[in-house]
């Protein structure tokens, strides 16, 4: 058996796939305790942990430390005269309408930054040599006074030569062996000193997180009598076996909607649909991501709580349009839709626990798209009384009906998430006509038809079980590494041999490391060269087919930078005008040996009969159908609500949906 679990802001999903059988689950989470949730979800399947021999998990583990600065006690070294690196940041300024603005606070104070006597210059040269002697009598025993458990070590040029960082770790580790120590040419060897320092200390401040979340969810596998592989998902799309993860931990900060995107791609390849735009509705937040012929854009950089974060990600937009997004009126008198949310605890007011603030899901109940009686297979029935109640103070500002006021809320919500799909297509220079959208998440099929319309999408792919594609994607993700370093140089024929040098090396580093955590079987490489104009302040990445590297010139790689500079730009430069490598990027993969099969579960309820749906013309009449009972070339035209377990199909009116051979229901406009 194979166990998928993903813990997200309200529910925790797990997806168990053995031979024919799938298993399907939702629980509440449990955000003060996210393992609680994960054992909950198996216990609700009744699975023995001793019975799975594949389980992989993603979290918010990493990303909920960042933000509520619940991290380690972490002490920040660097060269000396660069103290105040981490506060000094960058000069932009991101409102610059506020008087009041303040510049985001690293998860440290400056009594926690030091110094050490050491200076590289650019090319790696040594300038002042390491003084070992301050570091064992100044800075050790101040890290030791300060009783710090992690220590972020970045060094002002450590990425062109690492030796002084890598001495500075050795001998913290002979004298504090109980630290845990991370260095920059580890975790994000690239120049941009404030970036690399801010990824180290992060990567420092959760390590410690990590290591007892994951040290306390092994324990009690082990208890269980599991012994199997188990692996966490990371940001860029790819799984680690988690010994791999205690290392650099800042990977895994998304691994929640990297997994959902995995997902989305592999079952959206069953029906051959390789363009696609999905968009992940869940609890807290909807997640936006574009697929270009099956391959996800990605990322070199993103950030949390205004931090940068130098480590390959997913390009996902979001947007605080979750199905506990609270709808609230600003100060102006405007309509507004999250960022705030419910959350797990107390949830939506639907829900029953006590929430009583008018959500995302809360409309869904006062409109109708949403029945009651099959929330969750029936499982866990909705309170509509109370739906109504927390839309009664929204409605009377607006001077709106409770069910008007739900259906702007809906609207707004489906015009944020327009919004995010923008961002990541017409903004990168890609159509969204061009591209079927997959909605997922317990919400996004509710809203498919909408959104479809507004972005002049012409096909909606839904999969089946849409409320756990992020589950069902921690099971379909290949294992993955990805390494980067910095290489300035001036693009030619000498350059292509430094890149194939580089690549050479990485290769054989990652077999071994591939051969060290168990994981036998072929490996594929992928390589990123990131590329600017000289005199230009940012690159841009111009992704080449390894095998291409051996019969490589300098002219092939300046017409490939010329194409990317033309998509994004719509011109590809002067001509003549001179172009320099920056850095380099390297992956490794080895890919999954087959796709998990993955059919609707029952919903357990009856979905029969007619149900009154109120939509932004009025009400109208729908057909109740179960997701479970639709078989290859049933077709259902709206308006309809197809039930499942997991998510409710809305098939508005002008549509018509049809279940495929390999389970994906289509949906047109007609």
């Amino acid at each position: 058996m194979r166990v998928g679990i993903e813990v997200g802001g309200t529910f925790t999903d797990l997806v168990a796939v053995d031979g024919d059988r799938v298993e399907v689950v939702k629980v509440a989470s449990t955000p003060h305790s996210p393992d609680i949730g994960a054992f909950s979800a198996l216990k609700a399947a009744g699975i023995e942990p001793k019975n799975v021999v594949d389980l992989v998990h993603g979290s918010t583990v990493a990303t909920n430390a960042i933000l509520e600065r619940k991290g380690a006690n972490v002490a920040f070294v660097t060269t000396e005269g660069f103290r105040d690196l981490l506060f000094f940041q960058r000069h932009d300024r991101r409102n610059i309408y506020d008087l009041r603005y303040k510049k985001p606070a690293p998860p440290l104070r400056r009594k926690d930054c030091f110094e050490v006597a050491e200076r590289l210059d650019a090319r790696g040269e040594i300038v002042l040599p390491l003084d070992e002697s301050r570091v064992v009598h100044e800075l050790i025993p101040q890290i030791a006074e300060g009783n710090y458990q992690a220590v972020a070590i970045c060094l002002l040029s450590a990425y062109q030569a690492p030796a002084h960082e890598a001495r500075v770790k050795e001998l913290i580790g002979k004298h504090l062996p109980q630290v845990q120590v991370a260095c920059s040419h580890e975790i994000a060897r690239e120049f941009r000193e404030y970036e690399r320092s801010t990824t180290t200390v992060l990567s420092a401040y959760v390590q410690p997180v990590i290591d007892r979340y994951l040290a306390r969810f092994e324990e009690t596998l082990a208890a269980a009598g599991f012994v199997g592989g188990f692996s966490v998902m990371q940001s860029n799309g790819g799984r680690l076996p988690s010994i791999a993860m205690r290392s650099n931990s800042i990977t895994a900060l998304f691994s929640g909607p990297a997994a959902g995107v995995v997902g989305a791609i592999g079952q959206g390849a069953r029906s051959n649909r390789r363009d696609l735009i999905t968009f992940d509705m869940g609890g807290t937040s909807t997640d936006v991501c574009l697929i270009v012929d099956g391959v996800p854009s990605s990322s070199p950089e993103t950030e949390v709580d205004g931090l940068p974060i130098r480590t390959p990600v997913l390009d996902i937009a979001t947007v605080g349009a979750g199905g506990g997004s609270i709808v609230w009126i600003d100060d102006g008198g405007m309509l507004r839709v999250g960022p705030q949310s419910s959350g797990a605890s107390p949830g939506p007011a639907c829900y029953g626990r006590g929430g009583t603030l008018p959500t995302v899901t809360d409309a869904h109940v006062v409109r109708g798209t949403i029945r009651p009686e099959a929330f969750l297979g029936g499982a866990m029935p909705l309170d509509v009384d109370s739906a109504h109640r927390a839309f009664e103070e929204v409605a009377s500002r607006l001077g709106m009906s409770i069910r008007d006021a739900a259906s702007a809320a809906m609207r707004l919500a489906v015009a944020n998430i327009v919004r995010a799909v923008q961002l990541v297509s017409t903004e990168r220079g890609r159509d969204p006509r061009d591209y079927a959208l997959l909605p997922f998440g317990g919400a996004g099929p509710l809203l498919a038809a909408e959104i479809a319309e507004e972005l002049g999408c012409r096909e909606v792919i839904v999969p089946p079980n849409p409320g756990v594609i992020s589950a069902f994607g921690l099971l379909a993700a290949d294992y993955f590494k990805v390494s980067s370093s910095t290489h300035r140089m001036p693009l030619e024929e000498q350059s292509i041999a430094v890149v194939f040098h580089e690549f050479t090396m990485f290769r054989q580093k990652a077999e071994r490391d591939f051969k060290a955590m168990g994981l036998d079987g072929a490996l594929s490489y992928e390589l990123t060269v990131d590329m600017r104009f000289v005199g230009q302040a940012f690159e841009i990445p111009v992704e080449l087919d390894p095998a291409r590297l051996a019969g490589l010139r300098a002219s092939d790689l300046a017409n490939e930078f010329s194409s990317a500079h033309r998509r994004i730009y719509l011109h590809g430069g002067e001509p003549g005008r001179k172009v320099e490598i920056v850095g380099l990027r390297f992956g490794v993969r080895r890919k999954l040996e087959k796709l998990p099969d993955f059919r609707e579960r029952s919903s357990g309820t009856e979905s029969s009969g007619e149900s009154e749906v109120w939509t932004n013309g009025g009400s109208v009449t729908a057909r109740l159908i179960r997701a479970d009972s639709l078989v290859a070339g049933d077709s259902i035209t709206g308006p309809a609500m197809i039930e499942g377990y997991s998510s409710t199909l809305w098939v508005a009116p002008g549509w018509v949906a049809e279940r495929d051979e390999p389970g994906n229901i289509i949906m047109r406009k007609v």
